[in-house]
């Protein structure tokens, strides 16, 4: 609040003459109370604000934790010691990234590269590595320009509900057993 105030200003020489000055006159009762209320009002607006964006429902995202690798692996295993072959086998994510790489005893050393590539196959493209396979044997040679495509059975992706969570190959034998192994990997895992 604006108030007015007058002085008679004096001095030797001249006459006295009146002097008008301004001065601010704060009620401290009601100019706190108005400001506590506003950072309150504040407050609560931001607190409103904080919860409702904050309030949306994320998607779940499904991923292969470790419980479900092993049981993969165990599934696969089963499976190549049924059929007597020595594989390498390979479980990526979807991003392709390594979750679990595993090479029998007899298995060669190209068969590291093989599963890998053909589990990348199957997570990147969503679809068995037989698919690249079967474009090439068509002539369609130009799908071995794309990132990660790699044309060998025994490659398939792991799927739930829609949604890819990772890939699962086996190497090291014929195409078909290869398919097999990883096959009963997920067959392990969803219990089929």
């Amino acid at each position: 609040m604006l108030r007015r105030r007058e002085t008679l200003l004096a001095t030797s020489l001249r006459p006295k003459r009146r002097v008008s000055t301004y001065v601010f006159i704060w009620k401290t009762e009601k100019a706190t109370g108005s400001i506590l209320r506003m950072f309150k009002l504040l407050f609560l607006i931001l607190s409103v604000l904080v919860t409702t964006s904050f309030a949306v429902d994320l998607p779940a995202k499904k991923y292969l934790n470790l419980a479900a690798i092993k049981t993969m692996v165990a599934g696969a295993e089963a499976e190549a010691k049924k059929r007597n072959v020595e594989v390498t086998i390979c479980i990526v994510d979807e991003s392709g990234n390594l979750l679990f790489l595993q090479k029998a005893d007899a298995a060669s050393l190209n068969t590291i590269q093989w599963a890998q590539k053909k589990a990348r196959h199957a997570a990147f493209y969503r679809a068995p590595s037989k698919n690249a396979a079967d474009e090439v044997k068509k002539g369609n040679v130009e799908v071995l320009a794309f990132p990660d495509f790699f044309p060998n059975q025994g490659g398939l992706p792991i799927q739930l509900d829609g949604q890819t969570l990772g890939g699962i190959a086996a190497s090291g034998a014929k195409s078909e057993i290869d398919e097999a192994i990883a096959q009963a990997g997920l067959d392990a895992l969803f219990k089929k």
